[in-house]
């Protein structure tokens, strides 16, 4: 059973991801964590009264709670699903801060959030509360929807990446389930500011993931840089229809490049597909399925 985190705010972008998600994992048996935090603007005055301050928390964390129970109830209305259940999670903190504990908690298999994209020049990638997602969540895969994206059966995913690193499975294991599920096509996209040959440590690790993606169709794309690394994948994304794209977040990584480049830039990556992203886990990071066979393995034991 897949645990799914999304976070609302009960806006139209928020609902538009729950959907989404549904639509993803319809034949999947899943819980669906769904979200709210919630800080309350009280004066810092020492000279309110502390009753009026409880007043102002209790009337948001009930906003909160029946927010939650409206949406449960709309998600049953819409969908219907007896493969899915909720759990509802209203919290007086900071979205992040929980996002991480709950992922450590619940053993999230993948955060999914809406994204209403750039609006001002502190929201210049994708929005602020899903880059601060993105780059806080290191256990975890992180898949931002579009504003008013549509759900299409992701049949072709692209995979960016320069090949400067190893990949591990554990890391690739969300790529790999995503294109099993849906039998997609993965199309691995390597953008070059100048086209030239690839060094043998390029080489290598192209060679490694391509014995990973042994079992599914695949192909290498080597495409010119052209105004920035974020709008040459979006022209790619755009040409060859692709419905979701797909990168690994570690240090010079391309997300990290183009979170760079777009604030120097003062441009928004304008994508309008689903964007995963995962998380840097390392050599020595076990599969997540395995830990659930060990896990439940103790539980029969």
């Amino acid at each position: 059973m897949k645990n799914i985190l999304i976070p609302t705010d009960f806006s139209e972008n928020a609902w538009n991801a729950i959907n989404y998600a549904l639509a993803l994992f319809k034949d999947e048996k899943c819980v669906f964590h769904l979200l709210n935090t919630y800080t309350p603007s009280i004066a810092n005055s020492r000279f309110m009264a502390s009753s009026i301050q409880n007043g102002v928390v209790d009337a948001t964390h009930n906003n909160s709670i029946n927010g939650l129970q409206a949406i449960v109830k709309r998600i049953k209305e819409a969908h219907d699903n007896p493969n899915h259940s909720f759990k509802n999670i209203s919290s007086f903190s900071l979205l992040v801060d929980q996002v991480k504990e709950i992922v450590a908690a619940e053993n999230i298999d993948l955060v999914i959030t809406g994204t209403k994209g750039a609006s001002s020049f502190d929201e210049v990638f994708m929005g602020s509360n899903t880059v601060r997602i993105i780059k806080s969540i290191k256990n975890c895969p992180v898949l931002a929807i579009p504003q008013h994206y549509e759900f299409e059966r992701p049949s072709e995913i692209a995979f960016a990446t320069d090949f400067n690193r190893f990949y591990t499975a554990s890391e690739l294991e969300p790529l790999i389930e995503m294109a099993k599920t849906f039998n997609a096509v993965i199309r691995i996209v390597h953008v070059q500011y100048e086209i030239k040959a690839l060094t043998e440590l390029q080489l290598f690790n192209l060679n490694m993931l391509r014995k990973y993606l042994k079992d599914i169709e695949h192909y290498v794309h080597t495409v010119s840089e052209l105004s920035s690394v974020s709008k040459t994948l979006e022209v790619f994304s755009k040409e060859l229809d692709i419905h979701l794209l797909a990168m690994l977040n570690y240090q010079h990584s391309y997300v990290e490049l183009m979170t760079r480049e777009l604030v120097i830039k003062r441009v928004a990556f304008h994508t309008q597909i689903p964007f995963l992203v995962i998380p840097e886990l390392g050599m020595e990071a076990p599969s997540r399925k395995k830990n659930r066979k060990e896990d439940q393995f103790l539980i029969d034991s």
